[in-house]
């Protein structure tokens, strides 16, 4: 049994940090939801909301979010009509819990972790942002593509996002970049 644990430490090593971390992040992450009544809306979402109506307000004035104080989502319209409403699983953290759960898994230096993580944490929040704001222009002109848009391609495009910063990571930083 030692030998095994011997020869597979590497990779228990590598599932113990990871599980770890993630679970950690997850419960900090859960206890800063439960600072919000459960008809309330978070301050990260409320955030992305407005970071999303900035965005497509950059290229018309057609957008509007509508916060109202019961509900724990902001309502989305375009074009004066009613697209979809943000709720808190929309706002990217549990990718960036994901996220940051690998690179510590696979760490390297602590300036490059460091560095990596708050570089990709932001560009997948910048990139998530852009994401629900492309969606709510492309669910209004075919709402009939929801599932395809919401369920399948713009999954597809966060999460192979993360996986190609992965790659970069273990590839050119972690300390089995070789």
């Amino acid at each position: 049994m030692k030998k095994y644990f011997q020869q597979y430490k590497p990779f228990l090593v590598f599932l113990a940090s990871f599980f770890g971390c993630y679970i950690l992040l997850t419960l900090l992450y859960q206890y800063f939801l439960n600072g919000f009544e459960s008809d309330k809306l978070d301050t990260i979402t409320k955030v992305v909301g407005q970071n999303t109506q900035s965005v497509i307000s950059f290229f018309t004035e057609s957008v509007q979010m509508i916060y109202v104080a019961n509900e724990p989502f902001v309502r989305v319209y375009f074009q004066n009509k009613g697209i979809v409403q943000i709720v808190e699983g929309c706002n990217g953290i549990s990718v960036i819990i994901l996220f940051i759960s690998f690179i510590i898994a696979f760490s390297g230096s602590l300036k490059n972790t460091l560095l990596f993580i708050f570089g990709g944490s932001l560009l997948i929040y910048i990139l998530n942002v852009l994401r629900i704001a492309i969606l709510i222009v492309l669910l209004h002109h075919f709402p009939e593509k929801m599932h395809l848009l919401h369920g399948v391609l713009f999954p597809a495009i966060i999460y192979g996002s993360v996986f190609m910063l992965w790659v970069i990571w273990v590839n050119k930083f972690s300390k089995y970049a070789k």
